[in-house]
């Protein structure tokens, strides 16, 4: 699983610089985090149409792409997928009360 987030991520670096006529990346990014946020906000209202119905292969297509744009986010504010692992790495074992209380406000 993890190489599939390394592949992306390389893949997004790649396609960043490109002319954004032909690169859906070389877009998001020519447009900016604003953009950006908004076709999460896009992505995450179909992920809970398609949650809420049921939809299984909706689902997994939709979180799919709230995951890619989620990446392409990271990736421009020069963060990595790795970097929410880390994160993810350090709640394991605590439970979701605990690890809210020790989070810095």
């Amino acid at each position: 699983m993890k190489e599939v987030f390394e592949k992306l991520e390389k893949i997004i670096e790649m396609r960043q610089n490109e002319n954004a006529d032909i690169s859906y990346v070389a877009e998001l990014w020519k447009k900016g985090d604003d953009f950006i946020l908004k076709k999460i906000g896009e992505e995450t209202a179909e992920f809970i149409i398609a949650s809420k119905n049921k939809n299984k292969t909706d689902i997994l297509n939709e979180l799919a792409d709230v995951l890619f744009h989620a990446i392409v986010l990271l990736k421009y504010n020069q963060l990595s997928i790795l970097d929410v692992t880390k994160v993810l790495e350090k709640r394991l074992g605590k439970s979701g009360i605990e690890e809210k209380e020790t989070r810095s406000k």
